[in-house]
């Protein structure tokens, strides 16, 4: 098989040296043309994907932020085979969804919006690795929800990155589902590595430090641009947070032990029923 990635960061690396540990052949592209270069001396990407042979991918593979994978793929959606199955891996999905649907069926091609769950707090190829994404969960936001064979077909295709589950879900729910459990954690986590009480951590910090603040250390271009692209979901969660954050503040400020204690036990009790 012949699997043309876009974008070769820490995403679109990890694929390209995944599918090519499993024997496939790799064509990748990205606007920093000395990186692919450097894939193809490490002996990871086959050759550069352009226009004239993207056509030749089974598997296309979308790895780049939502506005590059739409401008992308209307440059060249005209020259994508009609057997060729398209995969965006966007961390968000309405907009990006909405043109690959769009385009998918002005040319006849298959388009499927995709999310992995995996990542690292570091950004770039020289962090990618092939077993990235061994053991995570595979988002799947397909045209329309009753095509097994497409689903089917999804998970035979992407089978050499090791997901271990897939859900099926719409462009929105996605999004509103990304704002809590990704997008709220990189907000908090970096607004709290701000406080100057960080520069003295260390001695005086352990795993719910190290744990709470890994995702701080960001692509700060990468995630404006997703958060600005969901900023009715997220700004949604900020203002649940906002507004019990004032809760605990203000009954440890009126000494209210009763009260604080009732916020940490209903606390404690939402997290035991998540993990049921």
């Amino acid at each position: 098989m012949i699997v043309g990635i876009v974008g070769l960061g820490l995403i679109g690396g990890s694929a390209a040296k995944a599918f090519k540990a499993a024997g496939h052949s790799v064509y990748a592209f990205d606007i920093n043309r000395q990186i692919v270069g450097y894939a193809g001396l490490e002996g990871t990407v086959d050759a550069e994907l352009s226009s004239e042979n993207i056509g030749a991918c089974s598997l296309l593979l979308l790895t780049a932020t939502p506005l590059a994978v739409v401008e992308y793929i209307k440059e060249n959606a005209c020259h994508v085979a009609k057997d060729t199955l398209v995969i965006d891996f966007c961390g968000t999905k309405r907009a990006v969804c909405e043109n690959g649907f769009a385009l998918a069926a002005e040319h006849g091609f298959t388009y499927v919006g995709g999310h992995p769950m995996a990542g690292l707090q570091y950004s770039g190829y020289k962090y990618s690795k092939a077993t990235l994404f061994n053991g995570a969960s595979f988002i799947m936001v397909p045209p329309v929800h009753d095509d097994i064979a497409l689903l089917d077909r999804v998970k035979q295709s992407l089978s050499p990155l090791g997901f271990k589950k897939y859900v099926v879900t719409t462009a929105d729910f996605h999004d509103r589902m990304i704002a809590y459990t990704s997008q709220m954690c990189h907000v908090v986590s970096n607004a709290f590595i701000k406080s100057p009480s960080a520069k003295f951590h260390r001695g005086y910090s352990a795993g719910s430090f190290r744990d709470f603040t890994r995702v701080s250390r960001l692509n700060e271009d990468m995630w404006t641009e997703l958060f600005l692209e969901n900023k009715e979901h997220l700004l949604n969660e900020l203002d649940l947070l906002i507004n019990s954050l004032h809760e605990y503040r203000d009954a440890i400020a009126a000494d209210d032990a009763d009260t604080l204690r009732a916020l940490l036990r209903d606390g404690r009790i939402a997290k035991e029923e998540t993990e049921k």
